[in-house]
């Protein structure tokens, strides 16, 4: 399937999944073609894909990522605690300090998927710097 530019000289455009991209961005992989990785450090998008050069810079994740991870990190810590608490009753330090350490070890561990996966999806949807190839960037 493809969708066509206002301008009637440009080519159509294709359709590009933003399951599979998401899906991609989540294993920290270009959303293009799930070769090349998406991060040159840490939480640092790369510029482009070392496999397929698509370029990656265009992204704007901003705040979501630490939102949604948030989210998920919350959603999965607060029943465990729940659970420990009913099951065990353990004293109030030993809970601040495992659950401080099980909620950043989560958070570091989830937020980079959650970061590829919003890249992914502004690619998939042509979000921001994404929604055009090279040759409309001068129109």
């Amino acid at each position: 399937m493809t969708v066509t530019i206002d301008d009637p000289s440009a080519a159509p455009l294709e359709i590009r999944s933003w399951k599979q991209a998401m899906i991609r961005g989540a294993r920290c992989r270009c959303p293009a073609c799930g070769a090349g990785l998406m991060f040159a450090r840490f939480l640092k998008v790369s510029d482009s894909c070392q496999a397929c050069g698509e370029e990656l810079h265009h992204h704007q994740a901003d705040d979501a990522p630490p939102y949604f991870t948030m989210f998920i990190v919350g959603h999965l810590v607060v029943p465990m605690v729940l659970i420990v608490e009913k099951l065990w009753h353990p004293a109030l330090p030993i809970h601040f300090v495992v659950w401080t350490i099980v909620t950043l070890a989560l958070s570091f561990a989830i937020m980079p998927a959650v970061k590829g996966a919003i890249v992914g999806l502004q690619w998939a949807l042509r979000m921001h710097g994404f929604e055009l190839p090279a040759r409309h960037e001068a129109l």
